[in-house]
């Protein structure tokens, strides 16, 4: 189950409701899944039946007999019947599900003795670590959706997200915050990928022109190596507000609210990312949040490639031509 809530985690961090599905068979993990119906965009992609598939595949025989299944929330009524299609000897699941629950919540298919097949089920292992992860999930969710109502100021625009609909290798839940000071109501969004938990913390600055998806190849690297990545979009550019004037922009300006919002997340203090455009603005906020940075680098990136998708989605977030005064105000020689 520990492994199954791992799986869990991973669906969150995609985006996904964090359920995830393990797969046993003589003590050996020959499958395992993670909920992926939004990125896969496949209605039958829950964690139960990920890992089937792969238990399936690893032993060659759609049977799987004499398989424990391990998931961390009660199966739904579709989950339920592949397993008992399946032949799955026991299944085992963390929490409840009140709603959906096809194992004894709703109702209990693996109870019913006029199928040709009887499942063993338990119930509520590690079921608090379980709904926790679900309850941290929906309540992200819901502050997201708060944000997203956030009203727009009069001298700003918002791209809609309609342009940012099926954009190749960025599959990051969004964050947005717009309650700082320095802020002044516009809109910050930005990326937060890795373990919360994790001790080293990297803060990347996106290049400009660009934004957070110019940085889509490092972002999985640094996850993969245990390191919780954060990458904002600037004010002016990606998901984040326009303010429709370019004087707006300024080194201070950037640096203020860059600063309030590493304060606000209480993370550990941060390695520094800086492309090499970016490094006056990584210099003065490393500067002014010495507490917060503990160190800088300078990020190489490859040119963006040339092909048309990637033109297509580097250009998402900037519809026409006024919502492009902040990449208009980075390269005016009297920025500073």
């Amino acid at each position: 189950m520990q492994m199954a809530l791992q799986q869990a985690e991973q669906a969150a961090a995609a985006g996904e409701v964090p359920v995830g599905a393990v797969v046993v068979k003589d003590g050996v993990v020959i499958g395992q899944g993670r909920n992926s119906p939004i990125g896969s965009n496949d209605p039958s992609a829950h964690a139960e039946i990920v890992a089937l598939r792969a238990a399936a595949a690893a032993l060659g025989n759609y049977r799987l007999e004499g398989c424990t299944l391990y998931v961390t929330l009660e199966p739904c009524a579709m989950c339920s019947g592949a397993m008992l299609h399946s032949r799955v000897k026991r299944v085992v699941f963390g929490a409840a599900d009140p709603k959906t629950g096809c194992g004894g919540s709703v109702l209990n298919l693996f109870s019913q003795r006029q199928l040709n097949h009887q499942t063993q089920l338990e119930g509520g292992v590690l079921a608090a670590e379980a709904g926790q992860l679900l309850a941290d999930f929906f309540q992200q969710r819901r502050m997201q959706q708060r944000q997203l109502a956030a009203p727009l100021r009069e001298d700003a625009l918002r791209t809609a997200e309609l342009h940012f609909a099926q954009l190749p290798h960025y599959p990051w839940t969004p964050h947005y915050l717009n309650a700082l000071p320095g802020l002044s109501g516009l809109r910050l969004h930005y990326l937060d990928e890795g373990r919360a938990e994790a001790s080293m913390v990297y803060l990347c600055l996106h290049p400009v022109p660009g934004w957070s998806y110019s940085l889509r190849h490092c972002i999985p690297q640094w996850v993969e190596q245990g390191v919780r990545v954060l990458v904002p979009d600037l004010i002016g550019f990606g998901k984040s507000d326009k303010p429709k004037r370019q004087d707006v922009h300024s080194l201070h300006f950037h640096v203020q609210y860059l600063q309030e919002w590493l304060a606000h997340l209480k993370v550990p203090p941060v390695m520094l990312w800086v492309p090499v455009p970016m490094e006056p603005l990584g210099a003065m906020l490393a500067e002014q949040a010495s507490g917060l940075v503990a160190r800088v680098e300078t990020l190489a990136l490859d040119p963006p490639p040339g092909d048309e998708t990637s033109r297509v989605a580097l250009d998402a977030p900037y519809p026409d031509a006024g919502h492009r005064s902040a990449e208009r105000a980075f390269a005016d020689p009297r920025f500073h």
